[in-house]
């Protein structure tokens, strides 16, 4: 089985799927964040780095797709593929900071790759209001991210949300950030976990 955590920049993809990965025994497969060599450029000079980007994190989620295609085990994902290709691409694209010529490119590589790949069994879809993210953004306190800006992560958003209404390759479930404390609260993991549970068993 193949689930896999969706949402913005600072949501929380990456802790709810360390959480999910404990509580269930699932096999966790992580955003390469840590080891991307383009992240600091990017944010940087988002124009001269972001077909860079791009290319990187397809290649990376490739890799994981064929990696979680071979596995036995059910794994959950930090990220899909699918938003790159939807959300993050056409963004810069939209905002002047990819060259159609770049972006074109990008898009028949990415349509290329989805032709080979399945998708996952759930999605889960962290929905966060720009304040939760700048929020959770410096909490964590990233340095590349210092320069992340306020219309860059609600335009993500927009994208985000028409994505989300479009989905329709496998079970989406969506769980709202704001009203939802799944870091620092059991009773709301336990909560989330209810509600996994349901959509991938049907025991509710």
């Amino acid at each position: 089985m193949h689930v896999a955590v969706a949402g913005n920049i600072g949501s929380g993809k990456t802790t709810l799927t360390g959480l999910l990965s404990r509580h269930f025994g699932w096999q966790a497969h992580y955003e390469d964040v840590d080891d991307n060599p383009y992240l600091d450029d990017f944010y940087n000079d988002m124009q001269r780095w972001s077909f860079n980007l791009q290319i990187y994190f397809l290649n990376s989620r490739f890799n994981h797709m064929l990696e979680i295609k071979k596995s036995k085990k059910t794994i959950i994902q930090d990220r899909t593929i699918y938003e790159d290709a939807y959300i993050f691409a056409p963004n810069l694209h939209s905002m002047g900071l990819m060259s159609t010529r770049d972006f074109e490119n990008y898009f028949t590589l990415f349509n290329l790759i989805s032709s080979l790949i399945d998708p996952p069994d759930l999605v889960i879809y962290l929905r966060a209001s720009v304040p939760t993210l700048v929020k959770q953004i410096e909490k964590r306190g990233r340095k590349y991210e210092d320069n992340i800006r306020l219309d860059y992560l609600r335009r993500l958003n927009e994208r985000y949300e028409a994505w989300i209404d479009a989905y329709s390759l496998g079970k989406m479930m969506i769980i709202d950030v704001d009203h939802t404390n799944f870091i620092d609260k059991s009773e709301d993991l336990s909560l989330v976990i209810d509600k996994i549970n349901a959509e991938l068993h049907g025991l509710f």
